[in-house]
């Protein structure tokens, strides 16, 4: 019986050294994936360092999601010159010719891609509301996480201060 007292200790130990380290820096390494692009190219979460990134899970489905999109288009349009990127990942329910009709339609300017499998959203938390958005610094640690539409004031000076910091 000592050994799952045991084990629960030790994995409670280790939990509490990861939140120890998250409060005292503010940000945890994005997990590593692989995003599988509409043009069917990969980029990684090591793809990403170098630049302020915005990661956001949505669906077509999601009216949320779509009225937040054009929002998403203009903070990429604004930043993208100064080192800032995003990734629009489709959820693994939303159909992929409804994705791909939608990014057509409205021109979206950044990568865009499809989490068949949902080991994308698994990764990131086990992400399953929509939408959810994460901003990865230029070291590749995530320092935000909004669910639900993002406060685009504070989401832009989030990003200002992370593009300063160089």
């Amino acid at each position: 019986m000592k050994k799952p007292v045991l084990y629960g200790a030790a994995v409670a130990v280790v939990l509490a050294i990861a939140g120890a380290v998250f409060m005292a820096t503010g940000s945890t390494a994005a997990p590593e994936s692989t995003f599988v692009l509409l043009d069917g190219s990969r980029k990684t979460t090591a793809d990403m360092k170098g630049k302020v990134t915005l990661v956001n899970f949505w669906a077509t489905s999601c009216t949320t999601c779509v009225a937040e999109m054009p929002r998403i288009v203009s903070t990429y349009d604004k930043y993208k010159a100064r080192g800032y990127d995003t990734v629009a990942v489709a959820m693994s329910y939303d159909p992929p010719s409804y994705v791909v009709n939608y990014a057509q339609t409205r021109k979206l300017p950044f990568q865009v891609a499809i989490d068949n499998t949902g080991a994308v959203a698994k990764a990131w938390g086990d992400v399953q509301l929509t939408p959810t958005t994460f901003i990865v610094n230029r070291r590749g640690d995530i320092v935000k996480r909004y669910v639900g539409e993002p406060d685009f004031a504070e989401l832009h000076r989030l990003i200002e201060k992370l593009l300063a910091e160089g």
